[in-house]
Order: C-alpha cells, then sequence, then structure tokens
C-alpha cells in the first residue's frame, strides 16, 4: 500500500490526497509532526531524494528563519537532529509506494505516471 507522509494542514498534501481518493488509489496517510520519521528512514530517504539537501524545503517559512548555522549541518546526524527537531522542512509529501519507491512533491501529471493513471 502507497504511504504518503506529510503534514495535515499542507496544501499540496491536500492535494495529493484528494488526487488519489479520485483516481481509488489506496493509501496511509502519516503525519510526521505527530509521528516523526526514526533516523534510519531519514537517511533512508536523503539517499533516495539525493541527499538530505534534497530533501529539504529550503523555500519554507521554518527554513528561512532558522539561524544559519542551522542552514549547513556538518554530518549526517546534525542532519537527522535537525530534521527530527522540524520535520515540517522535508519537502512534501513524501510517497512511499508498496514497492518500496520513492518520491516527494505532487503534480497531477507526475502522479498519473507514477500511478498509472490516464
Amino acid at each position: 500500500m502507497t504511504k504518503i507522509y506529510g503534514l495535515k494542514n499542507c496544501d499540496t498534501c491536500k492535494k495529493a490526497t484528494r488526487w488519489l481518493d479520485r483516481f481509488g488509489v489506496p493509501y496511509t496517510f502519516i503525519d510526521y509532526r505527530d509521528d516523526k520519521p526514526a533516523p534510519e528512514t531519514l537517511v533512508e530517504w536523503a539517499g533516495k531524494a539525493g541527499g538530505f539537501d534534497a530533501l529539504i524545503n529550503k523555500s519554507s517559512t521554518t527554513w528561512r528563519q532558522l539561524p544559519d548555522s542551522r542552514k549547513s549541518p556538518g554530518s549526517e546526524a546534525e542532519w537527522k537532529l535537525l530534521l527530527r527537531e522540524y520535520p515540517q522542512l522535508i519537502r512534501r509529501p513524501v510517497v512511499i509506494t508498496g514497492d518500496g519507491a520513492f518520491s516527494q512533491g505532487f503534480s497531477d501529471n507526475g502522479f498519473k505516471k507514477r500511478f498509472n493513471t490516464d
């Protein structure tokens, strides 16, 4: 089954879940403020996204309000700490399908390709 990780009040997450509902794609939604991803999960996502830097939504208010010293974690441990403290920094939604495929974000065309719908 598909798992959608995001924030329940995020407009993009709402669009993604409405799309899945409309096309009858079963999924489980996990709000990562309530159920923070484990450090190992963050490492796995970063690997699939192309690094921790690619996992981050740098246009978010949370990112812009961080002190500059927090915006350049020097190690994997610092990245994990930052993302556990501020899970809203993760670009959303994170979509993991039953086969383990990973993607971030939502677009109608992207989801059509991802879930083979027309």
